[in-house]
């Protein structure tokens, strides 16, 4: 991999890791796309530049992370993070080979996209307007849908909490906020992992590839969440489904014409 595929796979961390489109899916895709889908530092750095992600939230809501009076809101998310650390260890090998299927992932992605074309109807008004108002219940059956993204890749970690959080009747605003929050545990967990049993592939090289990577993320996560709030506000997730079922065609229709992407 070099800087430039580098680059665009970064930016493509920091737009889509917290929309409701999923990064995943779209790194996947890019990567084969781009024949290096197979190399096994690039499904490394794909994971370990959600830390710049990450730093993107904990930079835009620092006085919420470094506010240690309210322990409160740091158990809420352990509780809500345990599902998916529980789930997606015991199905590693299942998400594994899911993520080398570019015709699953459309299809999640297609089928993610019907249901948010309708979500604004289904949940009009929530009564939760922020994180205090959470309960450790509220979190933790949040965290249960942030399981569906790790189970099934190309859902959207996003949208799965997003939604999680208009069941729970959270507001658009508070459902979106969380789901950025909750991010923070969960990507440091997968990040951590996936270091962890990839450390033997951090070369000179490729560290430098990674830095690299993290700040590109970083960067485009700080514009991508400050816009995605604002949008979601006004606009809903009518757009962002019918994004899903385009890109969802656009890779089955690649994949059958004999297009090789490359992500086994």
């Amino acid at each position: 991999m070099n800087y430039i595929q580098a680059f665009i796979l970064a930016v493509i961390e920091g737009l889509t890791e917290f929309l409701p489109v999923s990064s995943t899916g779209h790194m996947v895709i890019a990567s084969g796309f781009m024949g290096i889908g197979k190399d096994e530092f690039v499904k490394l750095f794909e994971v370990a530049i959600q830390l710049g992600a990450i730093l993107a939230v904990v930079v835009l809501y620092w006085k919420k992370f470094f506010d240690f009076s309210k322990w409160q809101f740091y158990l809420k998310l352990i509780i809500a993070v345990i599902p998916a650390l529980i789930f997606g260890k015991l199905l590693n090998d299942f998400i594994d080979e899911t993520l080398g299927n570019p015709i699953f992932i459309a299809v999640v992605l297609f089928l993610g996209g019907i249901v948010l074309l309708f979500i604004d109807k289904f949940f009009k008004k929530g009564e939760v307007h922020n994180e205090a108002e959470i309960t450790n219940m509220t979190a933790f059956k949040i965290g249960c849908f942030q399981v569906l993204a790790v189970v099934f890749p190309g859902l959207s970690r996003s949208a799965a909490t997003i939604i999680g959080g208009m069941q729970q009747k959270l507001t658009r605003h508070a459902a979106a906020e969380f789901s950025f929050f909750l991010a923070v545990p969960t990507m440091c967990a997968a990040t951590g992992y996936k270091l962890l049993q990839g450390y033997h592939l951090l070369n000179t090289d490729n560290i430098k590839l990674l830095l690299f990577g993290n700040l590109i993320a970083f960067i485009v996560a700080i514009i991508a969440i400050k816009s995605f709030i604002g949008f979601l506000a006004k606009h809903g997730f009518r757009v962002f489904g019918w994004y899903r079922i385009i890109i969802g065609i656009i890779i089955i229709g690649m994949y059958y014409a004999g297009i090789d992407l490359n992500v086994g």
